[in-house]
């Protein structure tokens, strides 16, 4: 952490607005709430509407966040409980998404293993070292990985009783394959090569980082769930990397591991940018598959099963570029493309841009919630 203490002041100030949000929720019954529709949307029930929530909610596009940012830096938000928890509630305060989603980062998982990281001044991310040889692999320890990231589950534990059953709460990690670019590469990288470099030349030595990462991501999602999480999503963002043919060997087998790990305490969404290998994606036992927008829902929708939901996908630059009367015309097209299909979950197909119009934000909820 970066040393600031959170102020005795700010502190009461969040507890207030936990109890403010925990307040209005209870308001709300259970059976009629975000999180019920949010759930069984998740199991492929017939619901009234499409739940949504939407991916880098929690942040930079608000700006709460931004007013927080300039006291505490990133790492600090996401390493104090009272801070992650804050910047988690902003944004179902203002949107009142189905979902919220535990602001924490896929990194702190090679951090607690002993390989920390850091925001560049310039943009981009640097790992304290770079993943250089089978040593290096050797080194990375799980051990009191839990203790290391207990701040993540106390985070977890503040929001849990400010949404009072109202909102599902989502936890997080990244696949095996993504944390290994970035380890790999020492960060980020304009081509992120080196990862299957590795298991082109060194199969081996390739299953045992994914394998150790594998386990590490268990214990950590697992620990998010023991927390109070409804479900949980792996970031696999640079699945789109891996060539077809490979995508199960180099990253599906070892998604499959942590969901096989994991037992069935949560419903699992998988998120692999760029992947199309649907039946692999199926194969790792995910309740939902997570669909960027360079793909169409329609046809998407004809090659998973009708047990496996699905979520996604509006192309996020809309929200910077377009009108509110394009958002509503572009979130129908997206409702019509899954019609019929019990188990949709709206969503975009990346991450919030920083520039994207909170407007359009709220047209996308008042189109689903509220067609004409």
């Amino acid at each position: 952490m970066n040393g600031t203490i959170v102020g005795e002041q700010e502190k009461r100030e969040l507890a207030a607005k936990r109890q403010t949000a925990a307040r209005a929720a209870h308001e709300i019954p259970a059976m009629e709430s975000n999180r019920h529709r949010f759930l069984e949307a998740v199991h492929c029930q017939r619901v009234d509407h499409p739940p949504i929530w939407l991916m880098r909610q929690a942040g930079r596009v608000l700006p709460e966040y931004r007013a927080l940012k300039e006291k505490h830096p990133f790492l600090e938000l996401v390493q104090t409980p009272e801070l992650a928890a804050e910047v988690t509630l902003q944004p179902i305060r203002r949107f009142d998404f189905d979902a919220a989603i535990i602001f924490s980062d896929i990194l702190v998982v090679p951090e607690a293993m002993g390989q920390s990281y850091h925001f560049c001044d310039a943009g981009g991310i640097k790992m304290q070292f770079q993943l250089r040889s089978a040593d290096d692999i050797a080194r990375l320890d799980a051990r009191d990985l839990e203790l290391k990231l207990e701040y993540v589950a106390r985070a977890i534990r503040l929001v849990k009783p400010a949404l009072a059953g109202r909102t599902a709460l989502l936890g997080f990690a990244g696949s095996p394959w993504t944390l290994a670019n970035f380890m790999l590469e020492g960060g980020s990288s304009r081509h992120y090569s080196l990862a299957l470099k590795l298991f082109h030349e060194n199969r081996a030595l390739f299953d045992a980082l994914c394998h150790k990462l594998s386990m590490a991501v268990i214990h950590f999602l697992r620990m998010q769930i023991a927390a109070g999480v409804d479900a949980v999503q792996i970031f696999d963002s640079h699945g789109g990397l891996i060539p077809t043919a490979d995508f199960d060997a180099v990253s599906g087998r070892w998604i499959k591991e942590i969901i096989t790990g994991l037992g069935g305490l949560a419903p699992v969404i998988v998120f692999s940018k760029g992947c199309r290998n649907w039946d692999a994606l199926a194969n790792t036992g995910a309740r939902v598959i997570g669909v960027d927008h360079d793909v169409r829902l329609a046809n998407v929708r004809t090659r998973l099963p009708a047990t496996v939901a699905i979520q996604g996908n509006l192309d996020p630059n809309l929200l910077v570029t377009g009108t509110t009367s394009e958002i509503a015309i572009a979130t129908r097209h997206q409702l019509n493309q899954m019609r019929g299909r019990p188990g949709y979950i709206f969503n975009l197909g990346h991450g919030v841009p920083p520039t994207a119009r909170l407007e359009n934000i709220s047209q996308i909820i008042q189109t689903i919630r509220h067609p004409a």
